[in-house]
């Protein structure tokens, strides 16, 4: 068997869609921080028409990981939420912070409704490794959510999220456009800026959900039981791949969050 095919210099992050979890399943543990996409939320009209929002967990793609992986995943998601929802009250609430919850791996997957409240921020206004100081910014809550979780599990990997390119993005003047340009630049920024963490870098290399997209992956506003699957095909092919190509990388992560941690193999 040839294994050169596994680091591949040239493959791009989703050139090969995986069937099953690939290497992802290597974490038993994974905490998903995010909004209405991360939460299996079906978009749907009530008897007179009017719109509803359910989060289905079930359907989510962190859900849909966890069948393929055989892992436990956590959905610290929820409709609506915002990074800064997630530091001032959410975190506690769904228990991010608490120790019989901490994960191997963190999916952090926050934008979409951000853009509605808060300036983007840059990386220098996260404060290493206070994380509470940090401006009221994008940026800036993005670094407290790592940095708190990073206080309970120092050795976790970090997975930033950036948005798909959409058929929506120039509604608003483009406002949301150049959020997703400037956003995914960012996580790259705050990767390296806080270690142990990688991009997911669906703004760059994920279909653009164009109305063909829509077609088949959506239910009105948000996506249906097809879609939120193919995201979690996309995370897993996405991870799978991050691991093959920095290989030394994730020779520990068995003993992450055991006694264990920082052993000199």
């Amino acid at each position: 068997m040839d294994i050169s095919k596994f680091f591949d210099k040239n493959e791009k992050p989703l050139d090969n869609l995986l069937c099953d979890a690939g290497f992802s399943a290597i974490f038993r543990k994974v905490g998903v921080v995010g909004d209405s996409l991360s939460s299996g939320e079906f978009e749907v009209l009530d008897a007179n028409g009017v719109k509803a929002y359910h989060d289905f967990y079930e359907h989510s793609w962190g859900q849909y990981m966890a069948r393929a992986m055989g892992s436990k995943v956590f959905n610290f998601s929820r409709g609506g939420m915002t990074a800064k929802w997630f530091c001032d009250s959410y975190g506690d609430t769904c228990g991010a912070w608490e120790y019989e919850n901490i994960c191997d791996a963190y999916i952090i997957a926050l934008g979409c409704n951000d853009v509605n409240s808060v300036e983007l921020g840059t990386v220098d206004d996260i404060s290493y490794p206070a994380g509470y100081g940090n401006p009221e910014t994008f940026a800036g809550y993005i670094g407290q959510i790592i940095l708190r979780l990073k206080s309970k599990a120092p050795d976790a990997k970090f997975f930033l999220v950036s948005q798909p390119k959409a058929y929506f993005d120039d509604e608003r003047d483009g406002k949301i456009a150049k959020w997703k340009k400037d956003s995914a630049k960012l996580l790259h920024e705050i990767a390296e800026r806080v270690g142990n963490a990688y991009v997911i870098d669906l703004y760059e290399y994920a279909p653009t959900y164009d109305e063909e997209f829509k077609d088949s992956f959506y239910l009105l506003g948000h996506l249906n039981p097809m879609g939120y699957l193919f995201t979690a095909k996309m995370m897993m092919t996405y991870i799978d791949y991050i691991i093959r190509h920095n290989m030394k990388d994730f020779t520990e992560v068995g003993l992450i969050n055991t006694p264990y941690r920082n052993a000199k193999l």
